[in-house]
């Protein structure tokens, strides 16, 4: 199992066009993926999931990954929530 703590910056928070891009880019990858937020954990491969935990700014999110492409997962996520400007 990996999992990497990040802190949400962007000013929207986790909306559904950024919740839309880490879905799709979880979606790539064999691993269960979960994204935790205060307490609750959803499966990041659900828009529904993502959406239903109303992550806002500064938030303390965790994103966990656990399989044979866990680490792959966990860069990939990262980067795009690097890229997007979500989060660091």
């Amino acid at each position: 199992m990996a999992q990497k703590q990040f802190t949400v910056t962007a000013e929207t928070g986790i909306h559904a066009r950024p919740a839309t891009l880490l879905v799709q880019t979880a979606s790539k990858f064999n691993s269960e993926i979960h994204l935790e937020y205060k307490g609750k954990k959803v499966n990041l491969k659900s828009i529904m999931g993502v959406m239903s935990l109303g992550v806002g700014k500064d938030a303390e999110i965790t994103i966990i990954a656990e399989g044979n492409d866990e680490q792959d997962a966990l860069n990939s996520l990262e980067e795009t929530l690097k890229k997007e400007g979500l989060a660091e």
